[in-house]
């Protein structure tokens, strides 16, 4: 987005709204890899197992609910930003757990 000062407001306000849509069309129209948010769910499934199986049922429900939270959270921005179906799924599920990619 670049600013030009001499330019009308109702001209820079069309020119950034279609910069914002051809933004959003090129998001839209990427593939989703979801390596890394795999590789984050099983790492969060293993860290719930053990939970779990410690019998640390408080921490598993705050761990559960944390990224529950998250991915709620996400879910409900990939919709405000018009994503809608298996895309806003795909898109929150990697946003929750894409992390893994850093392992």
């Amino acid at each position: 987005m670049s600013f030009d000062e001499n330019e009308p407001q109702s001209v820079r306000e069309e020119r950034f709204a279609a910069e914002r849509a051809e933004r959003r069309k090129t998001r839209k129209a990427a593939s989703l890899g979801s390596r890394g948010a795999h590789i984050g769910l099983v790492i969060v499934t293993i860290a719930l197992v053990l939970l779990s199986w410690n019998g640390k049922l408080i921490a598993l429900g705050i761990v559960s609910g944390v990224f529950l939270l998250w991915f709620s959270a996400a879910l409900a921005w990939a919709y405000a930003d018009g994503d809608h179906g298996r895309h806003a799924l795909q898109r929150a599920y990697n946003v929750t757990f894409g992390w893994g990619d850093g392992f």
